[in-house]
């Protein structure tokens, strides 16, 4: 157990959580809609620090990150809990606590993760699998220390991060995939439990602080994809974080709450990567479709096929320097 960051005592021992953006108010005795800050006598409690649920070595690819240092390994962490209630979610044994249940982990220093991810070879920490920002004194800890060892720090994350934990973070956070999940209120409203528009804030607010990002749509059949959510969200990234920003339209599988829903055709995904290239994006994977040739990378300039991808494993890799070799077009990310 450690204090809480980012959260005010107000009367009759009841405090005001300000990590992310449900604020919740929480009674003495009582936890947060993420079931992992838990109020007791006036004090706000994280219930898990250090207590990883996971620790992997994963491709960068996985998060996935496709303009960080591609073909590299990222030390993976996370603890249970989640501030959203998705009903595909795909890491829900983990991430959908019960209010009230015993807090699983294993203890972890921030010291250890940074060992485990030297001894690895991993060049980046992910906090990942769950949402980061629910286990944010343990990730700001260790990513103070990754920074000093030179390991680069990524968030998987929905999003829902307040600006001041934001900014405090943002001296050593390098880059984040942002799940944006759809381009409507209701949508979020229904099947997220959280707002869309304070999602677009924080997006925004990331790329002020000059965190590189990549976004991430899962693309659900007929909740969606239509072509005015696809054109919603391709116009969002483009106008406001630049066409350089990397756009994964990834196919959803039934799972969790969501089981009446067909997989994503891959010509929905096609149809979703078209849409953004028409808006201007440079840079649109589709995902969770291995050998459809829609992980590759291509020059925005001369269209020449710069890396070539099967899931997450990169089989070419021509880049050199940061730039296309056929006509020296610079490639926008972190070690390309």
């Amino acid at each position: 157990m450690r204090e809480a960051m980012f959260y005010e005592r107000l009367n009759d021992n009841l405090v005001r959580c300000g990590l992310c953006r449900h604020r919740c108010q929480i009674g003495d005795g009582a936890r947060g809609i993420c079931a992992v800050r838990e109020n007791r006598g006036g004090t706000l409690y994280s219930l898990v620090y250090g207590k990883l649920v996971a620790e992997n070595v994963d491709p960068i690819e996985k998060k996935p990150l496709f303009h960080v240092l591609p073909g590299s390994r990222s030390f993976s962490i996370a603890t249970v809990g989640c501030n959203f209630r998705c009903r595909h979610c795909q890491n829900y044994s983990i991430s959908q606590v019960p209010p009230k249940a015993p807090i699983l982990g294993e203890d972890h220093s921030p010291q250890s993760v940074i060992r485990k991810a030297q001894a690895t070879g991993c060049r980046s920490i992910a906090y990942t699998y769950t949402e980061p920002t629910i286990f944010f004194e343990f990730a700001y800890d260790t990513a103070r220390l990754a920074k000093e060892a030179e390991l680069l720090n990524t968030f998987v994350t929905n999003g829902y991060i307040t600006k001041k934990a934001l900014t405090t973070a943002a001296p050593y956070l390098d880059a984040a995939n942002i799940d944006l999940k759809g381009f409507s209120e209701g949508f979020y409203r229904d099947y997220i439990h959280a707002r869309l528009s304070e999602v677009l804030d924080s997006i925004v607010e990331h790329r002020k602080l000059g965190i590189w990002l990549e976004l991430t749509t899962l693309v659900i059949p007929g909740l969606n994809d239509s072509d005015e959510e696809l054109q919603g969200i391709a116009s969002f990234i483009a106008g406001n974080l630049g066409v350089d920003t990397p756009w994964h339209v990834t196919q959803f599988y039934p799972t969790y709450q969501l089981t009446d829903r067909p997989r994503t055709p891959v010509a929905t995904l096609r149809r979703a990567r078209d849409i953004g290239k028409a808006a201007g994006l440079r840079y649109v994977y589709e995902g969770n479709v291995p050998g459809e040739g829609g992980e590759n990378t291509f020059c925005p300039s001369c269209a020449a096929l710069l890396i070539g991808r099967h899931g997450y494993l990169i089989e070419r890799n021509r880049i050199e320097n940061g730039a296309c070799p056929d006509c020296g077009a610079v490639i926008a990310g972190i070690g390309m």
